[in-house]
């Protein structure tokens, strides 16, 4: 196999690959013995053919295309091997020649990893750390656990009050008429919720069991209905129940139902360690994140496109992989959102750019830092991975091969960056 390797602009190169007279006459006759049986000739029995006979009725060219597809993947192959350069993207085909008894010869255009030239990436200037935790902020958590165990209770001597659950019969008009759609009864609405019309749930509070209300709105400019957008409507109501939450007691009884402590004094210092450790790993991505961000923005490099279509169908294929788990098809995720693929490849460009910046940056980091992973350090991450999927490590280890255990290498000594940044970054 003959390659020659053609440096192009914006990091793209084109690999013309040149596979022998040999290889490509066994590649049609390979291609002969797979289609032999497709082909009805008048006095031959089907699939007893001569190859001689169909050439030459048809013309050698009746084998090509299925010879074309069996030499590229190897041939390509074997240049991706052979050659000095990082490829980092599908390549692009384009056959030369293809000709029984000659070489075959094709070109792939296909983008190379690029070089990265670092700017300013130690003493990225980050927020600082958030002070303590607040008495608010403990109240809060401990809000919603209390929301969790209340109990719903109907409300029959007061007026509907905000947070207030209302089973209510409404029918709205515009213009004087009723339009469709705007009439139900027995509706369960809870205040507040923001799950109606704007505007519309804020009017119902005051409103009297049994007494019709009149709510006034104007509908959205974006409303769904193009017949009722931006327009006022005016809905009749009446309540006919009012329902409300019942927060249990703030009280010893309260926390030992809800932790493992016996008092309310407990509880609240256990939710004040649990909420600092929450603050302290959200400080902690947050400061990595922006000394990453800048570290990025400092530094410069031309990405090929080619590179960025491999990154976007990459998370396409991943995008289809989570759906189908919720099983729904990517034909059905059109439809129900009225996506196309096209508006979410070019959704997704601006991710893929940042996504490939991204790793480019830290791994240029990583050889200029001279991070290195040991293989004790590898070890650690393979325990974590076997304890995960409840495995034994050494089964684990049987299942991965030298390039995955290297890649995942290479992904610690990333995230060894990421952390190098942030120790570094300097609060401000």
């Amino acid at each position: 196999m003959g390659l020659q390797v053609e440096n192009l602009e914006h990091n793209m190169a084109k690999l013309t690959i040149e596979v022998g007279a040999e290889d490509v006459e066994k590649a049609l006759q390979s291609a002969y013995l797979k289609q032999r049986g497709q082909i009805n000739i008048p006095g031959f029995r089907k699939g007893k053919v001569p190859r001689q006979l169909i050439e030459k009725m048809y013309g050698p060219e009746v084998f090509y295309d299925e010879a074309v597809n069996r030499m590229i993947p190897d041939a390509y192959g074997k240049a991706y091997d052979e050659c000095e350069l990082e490829l980092v993207s599908q390549p692009q085909i384009d056959v030369v020649q293809i000709e029984k008894g000659k070489p075959f010869i094709f070109t792939a255009e296909v983008a190379v990893k690029p070089e990265v030239t670092l700017g300013e990436y130690k003493e990225m200037k980050v927020e600082k750390a958030p002070e303590g935790v607040t008495e608010e902020e403990i109240n809060a958590e401990i809000d919603k656990e209390r929301e969790k165990s209340a109990r719903t209770i109907e409300v029959t001597d007061r007026a509907v009050q905000d947070k207030d659950q209302v089973v209510l019969d409404f029918e709205g008009f515009a213009d004087g008429v009723a339009f469709e759609g705007g009439k139900a009864e027995n509706y369960s609405l809870t205040i507040g919720s923001g799950s109606f019309i704007p505007g519309f749930e804020e009017q119902l509070i005051g409103a009297e069991i049994g007494k019709e209300l009149e709510v006034k709105v104007t509908f959205p400019e974006d409303y769904q209905a193009a017949e009722l957008a931006g327009k006022e409507a005016v809905f009749k109501c009446t309540v006919h129940e009012i329902k409300a939450k019942e927060l249990p007691e703030l009280d010893d009884e309260f926390a030992s139902e809800v932790s493992e402590c016996d008092t309310l004094k407990e509880y609240k210092a256990e939710v004040k360690k649990t909420i600092e450790e929450r603050k302290e790993r959200e400080y902690k991505e947050q400061k990595e994140n922006q000394a990453v961000e800048q570290a990025v923005e400092n530094a410069q490099m031309d990405i090929p496109e080619a590179m960025i279509d491999s990154q976007v169908r990459q998370m396409t294929d991943d995008f289809v992989r989570r759906i189908q788990q919720q099983g729904l098809s990517l034909e059905q995720y059109f439809q129900f959102t009225g996506m196309t693929a096209q508006k979410m490849e070019e959704e997704m460009r601006p991710q893929a750019v940042k996504q490939i910046k991204t790793r480019l940056v830290l791994e240029a980091i990583v050889k200029t830092e001279n991070i290195e992973v040991s293989n004790e350090r590898l070890d650690e991450e393979l325990q974590k991975m076997a304890e995960a999927y409840q495995m034994e490590v050494d089964k684990l280890k049987e299942f991965m091969g030298d390039r995955e255990k290297e890649q995942m290498k290479e992904d610690i000594a990333v995230q060894e960056a990421v952390t190098f940044l942030a120790d570094a970054a300097v609060e401000e």
